[in-house]
């Protein structure tokens, strides 16, 4: 059917917006970021280099990460502040120094890595979510990017600024407005929006079993994405996804990418 100016009629009007409306719903599904948890933790030991590697591999859109400051002063990327659970070693990863720290293996056969050599090796080829974990860490984390960004090797929203710590989170907000921050919270995510709003975050960072359709529409409709936590059966990857959120963060990023294709 052709629409010309002397010829449309309401009926013929309403049609065409639903063609069209149809149009841009075809060209623009929905489709939420995959950020792979710790790298690709559900393959290869968490937040190493080559877990990191093997979610770029998986095609995931971002990659979340943890962070301590050691006792020598540089950032190291673990999740845990004891080293018990993954290495082969004992005690506290803040009160080593980074020459002792790097003859410790995770689980058996890697190395701990420094932010550093994260970045090094991500090469903005994805964004970064990096995770506030020890206390002290905004300040030198601020200090480690801003160099990457005034010579322009990365672009400041291919990062976040993730943390439980709010505190923490407002003291890089306070250093640096231009890198994103996400709130994560493991309570009620409606809770984080107030801190939300003070940091002018750009996403809340809830567990997705604090979350439903209500919860979500109104993180969104204040202006917030919503990237939940650890979502790793296909069959919870499949119901939140119901819920439209914006990003979903995995050990499994080919779960969510094989979910979405069939969709």
């Amino acid at each position: 059917m052709i629409f010309t100016p002397n010829i449309i009629t309401p009926k013929n009007f309403v049609i065409f917006l639903m063609i069209v409306l149809s149009s841009i719903s075809c060209n623009d599904p929905y489709r939420p970021l995959t950020i792979g948890h710790r790298g690709a933790k559900g393959h290869i030991a968490e937040n190493t280099l080559p877990s990191i590697a093997k979610a770029i591999e998986l095609g995931v859109d971002g990659i979340e990460i943890d962070i301590f400051i050691c006792k020598s002063g540089e950032l190291v990327v673990f999740h845990d502040k004891k080293l018990d659970r993954l290495t082969n070693s004992h005690g506290y990863i803040e009160s080593l120094e980074y020459d002792s720290i790097r003859k410790i293996s995770v689980l058996g056969e890697h190395k701990i890595p420094t932010l550093n050599e994260v970045l090094e090796l991500i090469d903005g080829k994805v964004f970064l979510n990096i995770e506030l974990k020890g206390s002290g860490t905004a300040e030198p984390t601020h200090k480690l990017l801003t160099p990457l960004l005034k010579q322009k090797k990365w672009k400041a929203d291919q990062f976040i600024i993730s943390s439980f710590n709010w505190e923490e989170l407002e003291i890089f907000y306070g250093l640096n407005k231009k890198v994103p921050i996400a709130i994560l919270t493991g309570s009620d995510p409606l809770d984080a929006i107030p801190i939300a709003k003070k940091l002018n975050a750009l996403a809340i960072n809830p567990s997705f079993r604090a979350l439903n359709i209500k919860n979500v529409k109104k993180i969104q409709e204040e202006g917030y994405k919503v990237f939940p936590y650890t979502i790793n059966d296909p069959t919870d990857i499949q119901k939140i996804l119901t819920l439209e959120v914006d990003g979903i963060i995995t050990d499994f990023p080919e779960r969510v990418r094989q979910i979405l294709s069939t969709n």
